[in-house]
């Protein structure tokens, strides 16, 4: 994928995902990868929590662990903790993360 257009990119010892979080949704879903105005591409999620001390955060992570098949452990957000538009590291291996990520954006 372009690097530009891509929602997620390798890094040692996994993916990081650029993820756009919309809290206090009717439900938790991951719904596709939407192209933001500059062409940067994004994991469109949203959660139930509120987005106090940290809830919409930690159901983020849970929510990507699960539709990854990979522990809560392995998910860390690693920038834009207060921002909508979020980086989330999942620790793994990188071919495996990428195949499963590929399916997100189908």
């Amino acid at each position: 994928m372009n690097e530009q257009s891509s929602f997620y990119r390798r890094v040692s010892g996994g993916l990081e995902l650029f993820v756009r979080l919309t809290p206090k949704s009717s439900r938790d879903a991951v719904e596709g990868v939407e192209t933001a105005s500059d062409g940067r591409a994004h994991l469109k999620a949203r959660v139930r929590a509120v987005p106090e001390k940290g809830k919409a955060n930690q159901a983020l992570v849970k929510l990507i662990a699960s539709t990854l098949g990979v522990p809560a452990r392995d998910v860390e957000i690693v920038s834009g903790d207060t921002a909508r538009l979020k980086t989330v590291r999942v620790s793994g291996d990188p071919e495996s993360l990428e195949e499963s990520v590929r399916g997100l954006s189908a």
